[in-house]
């Protein structure tokens, strides 16, 4: 069938189940049509602990459908792919609990260390991080969270970005590290691990300097999970919902260089938004999700057998569930 009879059925569907499908901004186009609530991580999780449905069907990304189950246990939720986000998947429980023998070993004792995790993470670390007495950040209340953090006089543990991480602690004027990196980690306020988005790592400052030299008085816009070095360059450096109301309030006639994922761009202005990278920036997981695969994910709830549903266990949920509540409490 072809892709307008297939919305189509997929909107009939959604009309006859007890569903809400939910849709990050980074998901196609045609997938990102097809949500009844859409925005970015934390804001979808937020929206669909007030939803009645019985099932959320997730487009988007493994950590993102563990975010809904942790803070609304009673829901099912199901996902068209069970995508996995590149950057939650360079730590897991091992990598965490090594890294924080580490950081004792260099002198710094685990009770003096507070870590905070991006939502980018699997529960499995969020639950770790909960158990420590530290919390989950975006990339939009980061310096908050870090700023409340930084009160209890510990050395901040920061996982699993280290851009996030460096970003916040220059706009703070902290002093940052990387675990590994040959610096010592006792002379950093946040002491971050060697993570990184690899979509974010595809913008340069080469790309910068062409597009202020091609189009004078371009403004560069770009996300914090992007290198330093990009941040210090840009104009505007912001969360996904923060980098969409400011590009989509500027003047018609202002041009825009963007830093950050192609399918949220691409929708955000008819003309004068420019992609910040001679590389098509487009997150492989973010697109693995199909009409096809949310068409056959509404089917098997029809049929009475979700397909791809998450679970997290009891213990896991209920740190990690700590972990997400106290950020959210702030």
């Amino acid at each position: 069938m072809n892709t307008e009879e297939l919305k189509q059925k997929i909107i009939d569907l959604k009309n006859r189940l007890s569903v809400t499908v939910v849709a990050h901004f980074y998901q196609r186009d045609e997938v990102f049509e097809m949500g009844d609530i859409t925005g970015d991580s934390l804001e979808l999780a937020k929206r669909t602990m007030a939803d009645d449905k019985e099932f959320v069907v997730f487009c988007g990304v493994g950590f993102m459908g563990q975010s809904v189950k942790i803070l609304s246990p009673e829901k099912r939720v199901v996902m068209p792919k069970v995508a996995c986000c590149a950057m939650a998947k360079m730590i897991d429980g091992l990598y965490y609990d090594q890294s924080i023998a580490k950081l004792e070993e260099a002198g710094i004792k685990a009770d003096d260390i507070l870590p905070i995790t991006y939502i980018n993470s699997d529960a499995a670390v969020k639950a770790r991080v909960g158990k420590m007495g530290g919390m989950v950040c975006t990339s939009s209340n980061a310096k908050i969270i870090i700023t409340k953090a930084l009160g209890e006089g510990k050395k901040i543990l920061f996982v699993p970005d280290r851009c996030l991480g460096q970003n916040i602690a220059r706009q703070m004027g902290l002093k940052s590290c990387v675990i590994g990196d040959g610096t010592d980690p006792k002379e950093a306020d946040i002491i971050c691990y060697d993570g990184f988005c690899s979509v974010h790592q595809l913008f340069s400052v080469e790309d910068i300097e062409f597009y202020r030299n091609k189009y004078p008085g371009i403004l560069i816009a770009v996300h914090p999970e992007c290198d330093p070095a990009i941040c210090e360059r840009a104009d505007f450096v912001g969360s996904t919902s923060q980098l969409i109301k400011y590009i989509t309030e500027l003047p018609a006639n202002q041009k825009v260089a963007v830093g950050t994922e192609f399918n949220m761009v691409n929708r955000l202005r008819p003309s004068n938004t420019y992609i910040l990278s001679s590389t098509k920036p487009e997150c492989p997981t973010m697109n693995e999700t199909t009409l096809e695969d949310l068409y056959a994910v509404l089917k098997s709830i029809e049929e009475g057998a979700p397909i791809n549903e998450i679970e997290v266990d009891e213990d896991t949920a209920h740190w990690a569930k700590i972990a997400l509540e106290r950020m959210m409490a702030l």
